[in-house]
Parts: C-alpha cells; sequence; structure tokens
C-alpha cells in the first residue's frame, strides 16, 4: 500500500465497484430474493417522506456522533468532546471514500491530535483502545441479533434454535474472556496460555502470548480506569444508530418488528467490515434489503430503508467530515500564522 498509484488503483476499482452496487442495488436484490423492485418505487417512497421524519434521523444521527465522542475522550485523556467530534468526523469520512481507509484514519489522527499537542504514546493508547472497544462491540451485535431473533421466536425448529443459542453464547463467553483478561492479570496469563497452546496446535510461529501481553501493558492503565465511560460510549452510539434504523423503517413502512429490527441492525454493522468497498458501500445495503424482504418486508420499502439507513450512516459522514477536516486545517493554519507573528520577547515569556 506504500505504492501511491497502486493506492490510487485501489481506491478508484472499489468506490466504482461501491458506485455499481448501489445503481444495481434494485437488481441485485431482485436476484437474491426474487423481488421486483423498481427505483420509480423507491423513489415514490423517499418523495412521501415528511420533513419532522427527515429531522428525527438527522437528530438522533447528531446524537450517535456525540455519544461516540465519549469513546475518544475515554481513551485519550484530556481530548474534548469538540476535539472528538471533529477527529471522528474527518476519520470517517477518510474511511468512508478509500478502501483500508482505516489505516490512512489512524495516520490523519495522529496528525490532528499531535497537533493538540497530544503525545505520540498517548496517541497509539488512544487508537489500540477505541479499536479494541469497537471490535469487542462488534462481535457482541451478531450475539445480540441471534438473541433477539430466539427471543422472538423467529427460527424454524428446535434443531436451529439449540445451534442459536450456543452460538450466541460463545461469542459473549469470548467476549467476556477477552475484556476480562485485558482487566485483570491472572485472566491474562490464563488467556496467554491458552493462546500459546492454540498456536503450537495449528503450527503457527507467532507469540501469541507475548503480542496479547504487549496490547494489555500498552492499553492497562485507560482500560483499568476507563472501561465504564467507554462502554458507555458504545452502547449510547450503537443504541442511536439502532434507532436511526427503526426511524427509516418507520417511514419507509418497513418495520418487521422489534427483535427482526435488532438483528438487521447487527447484520449492518457486520457487512460494514467488507473491505472491499469503503465501509462495505452497497454489500451492506444488499445485506439489509435482503435480510428485511426474508422477514417478509416488501422489496421496495426494504431498499428505501437500506439506502436511507446507508446515507445517515455513510453518506452524509463524506461532507460532513470534510468540513470538519477544512475547519481543523484552517484553524491550524491560523494559529501557525499567529505564532509566526508573535515577537520574540512575548515567546520566551510564554515558555
Amino acid at each position: 500500500m506504500k505504492n501511491k498509484w497502486l493506492q490510487i488503483t485501489l481506491s478508484v476499482l472499489s468506490l466504482g465497484l461501491a458506485v455499481l452496487l448501489m445503481v444495481y442495488l434494485p437488481q441485485i436484490v431482485r436476484t437474491l430474493t426474487g423481488k421486483d423492485v423498481s427505483w420509480a418505487d423507491i423513489g415514490t417512497i423517499f418523495t412521501s417522506l415528511g420533513a419532522g421524519e427527515i429531522a428525527l434521523m438527522a437528530a438522533l444521527w447528531l446524537l450517535s456522533l456525540l455519544a461516540y465522542t465519549f469513546v475518544l475522550t475515554n481513551s485519550l485523556p484530556g481530548l474534548s468532546h469538540p476535539q472528538a467530534l471533529t477527529l471522528n468526523a474527518a476519520g470517517s469520512a477518510v474511511s468512508n471514500l478509500l478502501p483500508f481507509g482505516g489505516a490512512v484514519g489512524v495516520a490523519l489522527s495522529f496528525a490532528m491530535t499531535r497537533g493538540w499537542g497530544f503525545a505520540n504514546r498517548s496517541i497509539v493508547v488512544m487508537t489500540l483502545v477505541s479499536g479494541i472497544w469497537n471490535t469487542l462491540f462488534r462481535f457482541i451485535l451478531p450475539a445480540v441479533g441471534i438473541i433477539a431473533l430466539l427471543m422472538a421466536g423467529q427460527v424454524p425448529n428446535a434443531t436451529v434454535a439449540k445451534a442459536g443459542w450456543t452460538g450466541a453464547i460463545s461469542i459473549l463467553a469470548l467476549v467476556a474472556i477477552v475484556a476480562v483478561a485485558l482487566y485483570w492479570q491472572r485472566a491474562a496469563d490464563v488467556l496467554g496460555r491458552a493462546l500459546d497452546r492454540l498456536t503450537r496446535l495449528l503450527r503457527l510461529k507467532v507469540d501469541a502470548s507475548g503480542a496479547f501481553h504487549r496490547l494489555r501493558a500498552d492499553t492497562a492503565g485507560v482500560v483499568h480506569t476507563r472501561w465504564a465511560g467507554l462502554s458507555f460510549g458504545m452502547v449510547f452510539f450503537l443504541g442511536f444508530q439502532w434507532a436511526i434504523m427503526a426511524a427509516c423503517m418507520h417511514a419507509t413502512g418497513a418495520w418487521p418488528g422489534l427483535a427482526q429490527s435488532i438483528a438487521v441492525f447487527a447484520l449492518s454493522r457486520v457487512l460494514t467490515s467488507a473491505v472491499v468497498t469503503p465501509s462495505g458501500a452497497g454489500i451492506m445495503e444488499s445485506g439489509v434489503a435482503g435480510l428485511l424482504i426474508a422477514f417478509g418486508v416488501a422489496g421496495a420499502p426494504a431498499v428505501a430503508t437500506a439506502l436511507l439507513f446507508g446515507f445517515w450512516t455513510y453518506t452524509i459522514e463524506i461532507p460532513f467530515g470534510g468540513l470538519a477536516l477544512g475547519a481543523w486545517a484552517l484553524l491550524r493554519r491560523r494559529n501557525g500564522r499567529n505564532a509566526g507573528a508573535e515577537p520574540p520577547s512575548a515567546i520566551s515569556k510564554a515558555t
């Protein structure tokens, strides 16, 4: 990825694929589900949206952004909520435009936070901790979706139900083990030995326990003191995002039920991990529409919901992040000019 022309080529191909998936989304849904969907039907649903519904979605979107600032401010002590909002918006804009955009987002985070006076070590810890918490909750979501469907009786038979409970409990147990090991030394030692046994069994030449203990050492201080704030931020961030999806479903007439909406939301967040397009654009919408139709929703409302939800969790973040990045760059340049114009006597006194 160090080759610039390779980066440009991959970016163009990835964005092109995302555009094609969106343009041909009705045909893709028809192939996957057999349901006829047209852009005319989808457009009719969009034109029927009221100002109040759009305002509600916008408010929930802003609340979700504010909720995530608690993850960043707890990952990097001293970071303000406005700074966290700017950091998240700019990073999301980059990630939503480039394949493997997370790496570019990390580099941008370093530039922005260093410009605010934070040390490299603290920035690395912030990146690790926020990444760990995002990963843990991304593992939890499928389990929550499965449990919601099981409790609502949305399974074909007892065998599938048993497999669902087993899978959901196994996922939650794995997340709990990792979370406890990050916090408790004895649990970390046990997990480290288990990882070593697993790597020996798989004949991998990797120091798994050493890598885990280094990760734990890097993040121990923040995890020990700020795990509650990190979890609070993630729970409310994902909760508001689910609320956006619920609002989209109600507005388009695609509400499938509470348990089903949770399952669809869980799938949508998992599909954003698909790196073939930026943030899984196009892939997420196809999966959401397909699952909604499987739950009995008509084709046009299902696709309209997927597109509307994609707008509030992907598309709008690009211009918003661009504005945030532009404001940061403008303030940085202005502050640089002010510092350069300050007389030497004043600089020495400030020092």
